[in-house]
């Protein structure tokens, strides 16, 4: 279970990798919202805010399909030896780690490291998000 859901991870950064500004409605913007199990229970706190469903679609598809430069996610990786994975009864799973990610947004690079917690539950025979949690690094 472990390994399908860093599958799933790595399908979900490829989205955005192959989506980066190219369009809210765009094909790989589809797909990453595909990832998500939406619903009235699915949170995400991101800068300090509480979203729910409509509120983390609009930010996904705002950040990557918009706002990152077309092309422009130079990297979306994870800070070496904090991708932590822990998969319960075999269908929910919690992910952990800290950001490592390069986005060129107007034309100026720039890094987001953000402690990082997905949660994902399997559904139907897939892993889909379920809960997204991002923090700034306290350096």
């Amino acid at each position: 279970a472990q390994a399908e859901v860093l599958e799933t991870f790595a399908a979900i950064a490829g989205s955005i990798i192959a989506g980066a500004g190219q369009g809210y409605y765009g094909e790989y913007m589809d797909q990453l919202i595909s990832f998500h199990a939406y619903g009235d229970k699915f949170t995400e706190f991101n800068d300090g805010i509480l979203y729910d469903s409509a509120g983390n679609e609009e930010n996904e598809r705002t950040l990557f399909g918009t706002i990152v430069d077309p092309g422009g996610v130079k990297q979306f990786a994870t800070v070496p030896e904090t991708l932590k994975v822990a998969v319960y009864y075999g269908n929910v799973a919690n992910l952990t780690f800290i950001s490592d990610f390069e986005l060129w947004i107007g034309g100026e690079l720039h890094t987001v490291n953000n402690l990082i917690t997905l949660l994902f539950v399997k559904t139907k025979g897939e892993w889909k998000l379920v809960h997204e949690h991002h923090s700034p690094v306290n350096e």
